[in-house]
C-alpha cells in the first residue's frame, strides 16, 4: 500500500503545471534558491514554497543548505520508476514493430 501512496503522491505533484515549470527549471540549472525560482513564476513566495514542498513530499527534488541559503535540487528517481514501471515496457513493443516494419519494407524495395 505505500507504494501506491507514493504513486498518488508523485502524479498529484506532476499534475500541477506550476509544479511542472519548477522541475524543468531545475533540470535546466540545478541547486536554485526560492529567490531564483520566483523570478520565472507568476506567483507569491509563499506560493512557490508551497508547490516547492509539495515536489519534495513527491521525491521530486532534493533540498542542500548552504549556509543560510536553502538549494533546491531535481531528484529525477521517481520519474525514471514511471518510465520503467509504465512507459518503457510501451516503447519496447513499439518500437520492435517499427523495426519490423522497416524491414519489411526494405526488403519490399530492394
Amino acid at each position: 500500500m505505500a507504494e501506491r501512496h507514493d504513486t498518488d503522491v508523485l502524479f498529484k505533484a506532476l499534475a500541477d503545471p506550476s509544479r511542472r515549470k519548477l522541475l524543468d527549471l531545475l533540470h535546466a540549472n540545478d541547486g536554485r534558491t526560492l529567490n531564483e525560482l520566483c523570478e520565472y513564476l507568476d506567483m507569491t513566495r509563499q506560493g512557490v514554497t508551497q508547490h516547492l514542498a509539495v515536489l519534495e513530499a513527491a521525491n521530486l527534488i532534493a533540498i542542500v543548505w548552504r549556509g543560510r541559503e536553502k538549494l533546491h535540487f531535481l531528484n529525477p528517481l521517481p520519474l525514471q520508476e514511471i518510465y520503467d514501471r509504465w512507459i518503457a515496457k510501451f516503447e519496447k513493443r513499439r518500437l520492435k514493430a517499427l523495426s519490423g516494419l522497416k524491414q519489411r519494407l526494405e526488403k519490399n524495395n530492394g
